[in-house]
């Protein structure tokens, strides 16, 4: 019998947009030097009410600060696991698209004057420790904390763009930033593929373990949102 988590991670992978490989990524807007001024990149809507310029802040404050605990969640999985021949490269693969998502979150963050979140430091901190811990646990441990988080964030995204939807601005900065999400939340779906397919549900308390690293990734974000 599928647990419950199982089930939430079928839902959040059926409600994926595939990318294709012809297509050019969105957040490449940002990683591409420009020569020119473009102000989909660097400005940001000044015709949207307070409200909705509050909803923006916190969303960008957030996936900031989550991009940062993922790239450390990485690093303390490598740490323990970096020398297996097959978890080392997964790890790392997974790490270098993180790495890139931290550098367009950042990049964002300065074009719309987004305070970055208080908690950052508790963000690597925590990161590490739940990666590592969770390494030093199996190899199957480590794969099950990537599919909790990365069924959360999955869920984070889809909220955060309906959201944005409902934004009405004549500003390009708006479409392109839920492109970008688009983008980045598929990213975070496939490491919840790969983690169920390299036996994420095969860890020691699989359902105690997705539901503790949900509740604190949920816990986290709340958090990060007011911080």
């Amino acid at each position: 019998m599928l647990s419950s988590r199982s089930v939430r991670a079928g839902q959040c992978v059926s409600r994926r947009t595939f990318v294709t490989a012809a297509r050019v990524p969105p957040s490449t807007a940002y990683t591409t030097p420009k020569h020119v001024v473009d102000p989909s990149t660097s400005s940001t809507p000044e015709d949207i009410t307070d409200r909705q310029r509050n909803a923006l802040d916190s969303a960008l404050r957030v996936d900031q600060a989550g991009e940062v605990a993922a790239n450390y969640i990485y690093m303390g999985q490598l740490a323990v696991l970096g020398r297996d021949r097959v978890s080392g490269p997964l790890i790392q693969d997974m790490w270098e698209q993180e790495k890139k998502h931290l550098k367009v979150m950042n990049k964002l963050q300065l074009q719309h004057r987004v305070r970055p979140t208080m908690l950052w430091g508790v963000a690597k901190v925590a990161g590490f420790g739940l990666g590592a811990l969770t390494a030093l646990m199996g190899k199957e441990a480590a794969m099950a904390c990537t599919e909790a988080v990365e069924t959360v964030i999955g869920e984070h995204y889809d909220d955060q763009l309906k959201v944005l939807d409902k934004m009405k601005t004549s500003h390009p900065s708006i479409p392109l930033l839920k492109e970008v999400i688009k983008e980045f939340r598929d990213d975070e779906l496939e490491h919840l593929d790969t983690a169920v397919l390299h036996n994420s549900q095969r860890a020691p308390a699989h359902a105690l373990l997705s539901t503790v690293v949900g509740a604190g990734c949920k816990v986290a974000i709340e958090l990060c949102k007011r911080v």
